[in-house]
């Protein structure tokens, strides 16, 4: 592999199918913090994005650390873990308005169509929040 770091690695999961794993910004040199992203899916039809943060070394002991969760919260909740991490490296300690993760994407859709494709189709179980930072309708 050529370049310093790699942006992204794969590996296959026990199940064989493929696992991507991701990872964003140079590994730190100690014990960092990282929010990692990791997808579940609920019966047959509802999916969940969800991340935690973990402090390791380096993005695959961050990765690894976060998928022994991921199995734990997969058993809890009654979920199947599909085997997609995505790690980033936090710039600050964990603290109010500390960014916990971040992923880049390139697309050609303009903003409404990218956001109505990625992050609002519809079928969110999510409820609006009010102008006075209240929910407007209960989560769907």
């Amino acid at each position: 592999m050529t370049g310093s770091s790699p942006s992204a690695w794969q590996s296959q999961d026990a199940g064989g199918r493929r696992a991507r794993r991701s990872v964003r910004r140079n590994p730190p040199n100690a014990d960092a913090w990282f929010g990692v992203r990791c997808v579940f899916r609920h019966g047959e039809s509802r999916y969940e994005e969800r991340v935690v943060i973990v402090r390791a070394a380096d993005f695959a002991l961050a990765i690894a650390r976060a998928e022994d969760e991921a199995a734990r919260y997969a058993v809890d909740v009654d979920a199947e873990y599909l085997g997609l991490a995505q790690a980033f490296a936090l710039v600050d300690d964990p603290g109010d308005g500390a960014e916990v993760f971040s992923l880049m994407r390139d697309s050609d859709l303009p903003p409404d169509e990218y956001l109505d494709a990625f992050f609002d189709t519809g079928d969110e179980r999510q409820g609006d929040v009010g102008a006075a930072g209240r929910p407007s309708e209960p989560p769907r």
